[in-house]
């Protein structure tokens, strides 16, 4: 089942926006965790109640630690802006390689839940799609990157390699509401953007997301394609 397609011009940059938002999250938590000082304070109790109690949608984690690394920082509703949505932060920012080629460091891993808002994944570049949890998900940026889809969010997955962003994957569960890391993830309402192939299983779930949410997009393109004649 295909994705319903955007404006070339406005997906490119929707895209471009929300990377340039999520890499500016990321840099400021790079500074909060004091990177290049050998360790972060530690979280206080505070920030993370605050984060438990987001009252806007289901925020993700993948617990208190990540692979042996702590969970630094995590967001919460002051200061939240919605086009970048909510993240947790984990570990203490001693690696060499940077986010931006130098000077600061990679978290070993971000989790960032967004509201989803129809888009489509050819901008994000080479990329590929699988399944995660029972769920459809694009794999990008090198393996590094993962965004998943679920309810009415998707998941973004910001890791230094892929088998860390395949394995903060399988353990997600809701931060700010009852969930476990055991399971599949609850489908998606809207029909994902996806872009390149579907292998058969992915097809399927794509083909039988809640009220058949890409058959209605489907028609719903059809129909504007015949009203431009």
């Amino acid at each position: 089942m295909t994705a319903m397609p955007v404006p070339e011009a406005a997906s490119a940059l929707h895209s471009a926006l929300r990377i340039a938002l999520a890499l500016a999250a990321v840099a400021a938590a790079v500074l909060a965790l004091g990177c290049g000082t050998g360790h972060p304070r530690e979280i206080a109790a505070r920030e993370l109640a605050e984060a438990q109690t987001f009252p806007y949608y289901r925020v993700y984690w993948v617990g208190p630690s990540f692979q042996g690394h702590p969970l630094a920082a995590a967001d919460g509703l002051r200061g939240y802006i919605d086009k970048i949505g909510d993240s947790v932060y984990y570990g203490d920012c001693v690696q060499s390689k940077g986010i931006f080629g130098g000077g600061s460091c990679l978290l070993p891993l971000q989790v960032t839940t967004v509201l989803y808002r129809l888009h489509s994944n050819s901008t994000l570049g080479p990329q590929h799609n699988i399944l995660v949890r029972g769920v459809p998900a694009t794999v990008y940026d090198e393996g590094r990157s993962i965004e998943i889809y679920s309810g009415r969010v998707a998941i973004d997955i910001f890791s230094d390699t892929y088998a860390h962003a395949l394995s903060a994957a399988q353990q997600l569960l809701p931060l700010n509401a009852p969930g476990s890391s055991v399971g599949d993830l609850p489908a998606p309402v809207y029909c994902p953007g996806l872009a390149g192939a579907l292998g058969g299983a992915l097809a399927h779930t794509m083909a039988s997301l809640p009220g058949h949410a890409c058959q209605q997009a489907a028609a719903q393109l059809a129909y504007s394609a015949s009203l431009d004649g």
